[in-house]
This record gives structure tokens, sequence and C-alpha cells, in this order.
């Protein structure tokens, strides 16, 4: 029983770091990012990473509001699509479409901060379990293989942190890397679902099921985008002043 509190203890204790550690921190997050800039590889794979937040979040959100999350999948052209059964209409409903837009600012924002923070370890083995479980969830082939591969990704960050010298350093930055692919990957996607005319799209569909205008969904999607990365750049700049 001591062996695992202690094991427990281990893994959710912060590691904290000095300012220069931070900028280091930032520095690695910023080459990472930038990786999906240079490389077309590693940035189709930050889109569909901001797909399969998009679509756990409405997962999340619609399991918290009672209703039975039957399973997602990735597309080919990396967009997703996540199936909750319950009512057709209602707060339940309108909660779970809404959840998916802001979730990659949401969680972005809170991996750039836990990074920050010391928090990276926990959040890396946290990230591991919810992966598991949307594994279950996977409809087809293709999500099988996304998800699977993300979890080896981040099971690969967690012994990072523990085999090398600078193994949390690197795991830190790494975390704040995917923080800002998420962060950033929320306003393309949100930029994107502004201009299209899908009328199947989430914010059309909230005004199928309420009285305000699709127009107004998009701005509530970019109030939390705003206030996400403002507190990412406010903690990031309170990290390193």
């Amino acid at each position: 029983m001591t062996t695992i509190a202690a094991s427990w203890l281990d893994w959710a204790e912060p590691r904290l770091f000095t300012d220069d550690r931070n900028i280091a921190v930032l520095l690695i997050g910023a080459c990472i990012f930038a990786l999906t800039l240079a490389v077309p590889a590693v940035k189709r794979g930050g889109r569909t990473l901001v797909t399969v937040v998009h679509e756990a979040g409405h997962a999340v959100v619609g399991i918290a509001c009672g209703r039975r999350f039957q399973g997602f999948v990735v597309q080919r052209d990396m967009s997703g699509h996540a199936v909750t059964k319950g009512k057709p209409t209602g707060p339940g409903r309108i909660l779970t479409t809404w959840a998916g837009y802001p979730a990659p600012a949401l969680l972005g924002a809170f991996l750039v901060v836990g990074a920050l923070n010391g928090w990276s370890k926990a959040i890396v083995i946290v990230t591991i379990v919810a992966l598991i479980g949307l594994l279950v969830m996977s409809r087809s082939v293709r999500t099988v293989l996304v998800i699977l591969g993300s979890a080896l990704v981040f099971a690969a960050l967690w012994q990072l942190g523990d085999r090398i010298q600078v193994g949390a350093l690197a795991q830190a930055g790494v975390v704040a890397g995917i923080g800002l692919i998420l962060l950033i990957g929320a306003w393309t996607s949100l930029q994107d679902v502004a201009r299209t005319r899908d009328r199947e799209q989430d914010h059309f569909t909230l005004a199928a099921l309420t009285r305000m205008p699709s127009w107004m969904w998009i701005l509530t999607w970019l109030l939390v985008d705003l206030a996400a990365s403002a507190w990412a750049v406010r903690v990031a700049f309170d990290a390193v002043a």
C-alpha cells in the first residue's frame, strides 16, 4: 500500500522550474509548433489531434449532461463525428453540440499552463488514460490507429520524463508544444467554420435548436478562444518575467 501511495505521489508531484527553465520549456514548445508549419505530415497530425479533442469535447459534455456516448470517428479529411444518444432537444443537446469547438482552446491553454507549473507528468498520465477510453469508443480502423498512435506518443513522453537527465524539462516542453498546437488549431478551426456554408456544422445545428442565430454561437466560441489564449499568454509571461 505504501508503494502504491509513493508511486502516486511521484507522478502527481509538480516539478517546478526556474525562470530559465520556463523559457526553455516555451522554446521547446515553440519549436514543436513550428514543425506543424514546416512539415506537412506533422501539420496533418496536429490537425487530427485538434479533431480528436473536438470530438472528445462533445463526448465529455454529453456524458456530463446525461447523454450516452456511443462512439466517434476521425475521417480521412481530418474531420470527425461523435455520436451521443439522448433527448433530441433541450439544454443537454445544446451544451453537447456547443462543446466541440471550444474544447481544443481550453485544453491547449491548460496544457501550456500545466507545463509551466510543473504538472506535465500528471497531464501525460491522465491523457494516456483518456486516450485508452477513447480507443474503446473508436468506431473505425482509422480512428483506432489515430488514438493508438497518440497513446503511444504520450507513453513515450511519460518514459522520457524518467529515463534521461533533462527528461522532465523535455517532457514539459513537448506538453507545452502540444498545448500550442491545440490552442492555435482552435483558432484555425473557428476561422474555417465561420466561413463554411455546410448546414450540418455545429453552429447551424445550434441555431436550429435555439432561437439564436448561427453567428452568435460562433461569437461564443470566439470569446472562449480569446479567454483561453489570454490565460495561456498571461501565465507564460509571468513564468518568464
